[in-house]
């Protein structure tokens, strides 16, 4: 059976206004830009990627300094054969820049998806960029107490109260704006 003109019109108004209801959507998301605390929360993950990024550099300083690798191929630039085998080893001081950096991995990114969903869900600025500054200056201390090192329970305290910032916006978000 033929649709006739009059079957296809509903349709195409339907269309257009599923594709209206997009663009409105999409103009949303550009003011998510004009938000304070977005804003903040994009500033301070900036930091902290960066940081992050700063670990793997040195990671890789480390290692070329103290001529300690963990793949055969990247010992080639100091020998070859039996001779390049010397440089496959561990260092204490190469492990505690590898730990730390893994430390950041597995903090930073929780940080990171929570916090993003929380700055999207309209919180106070104020609390928000407490919860934020404590978050990275916890990370950045947490890093200066693994690489200086300093003694326990500097590393310790710095870490939960990171991961403690993480777990405050997590609640707030469930207990106030999410749907359970």
């Amino acid at each position: 059976m033929m649709a006739t003109r009059r079957d296809k019109a509903p349709m195409a108004i339907t269309v257009f206004f599923r594709v209206q209801t997009k663009i409105e959507k999409m103009v949303d998301l550009t003011q998510i830009m004009d938000d304070e605390v977005f804003m903040a929360f994009a500033s301070y993950a900036t930091i902290i990627l960066s940081k992050m990024m700063l670990m793997s550099a040195t990671t890789a300083f480390y290692r070329m300094t103290r001529k300690v690798f963990a793949n055969p191929e990247d010992c080639v630039t100091f020998g070859k054969g039996e001779n390049a085998k010397k440089y496959l080893r561990t260092d204490d001081r190469v492990e505690r820049v590898r730990r730390a950096h893994l430390n950041d991995l597995e903090n930073i990114v929780p940080f990171l998806g929570i916090g993003l969903l929380y700055s999207l869900s309209g919180p106070d600025l104020s609390t928000a960029i407490l919860h934020f500054r404590l978050f990275v200056g916890a990370r950045i201390y947490h890093t200066i107490s693994y690489l200086t090192p300093l003694p326990q329970p500097n590393r310790g305290l710095s870490f939960f109260i990171g991961y403690g910032v993480t777990l405050s916006m997590a609640y707030r978000l469930l207990k106030n704006k999410l749907y359970l």
